[in-house]
């Protein structure tokens, strides 16, 4: 049975990226990079989703989990 294998973060952002800039296909990035189309696709929308924290929607939650944490300790 073959190892599953694992990929770097910086790796996954690279791929995402150029499926974001849509110069190749995924059947294109796939056979480039060695990896199944439903992969890339799923570092695509995981990259999209996590755009919206990089401007600051995660810093609100950030905010906000360390003030439960304050919450909890005080209890």
């Amino acid at each position: 049975m073959a190892k599953r294998r694992r990929f770097s973060p910086e790796f996954k952002a690279k791929v995402a990226l150029e499926t974001l800039a849509g110069e190749m296909t995924l059947a294109e990035l796939s056979s480039k990079y060695d990896v199944h189309p439903n992969m890339i696709a799923a570092w695509k929308r995981q990259a999209i989703e996590g755009m919206a924290d990089t401007f600051g929607k995660g810093k609100a939650k950030a905010k906000d989990s360390e003030s439960e944490i304050k919450e909890l300790h005080a209890k």
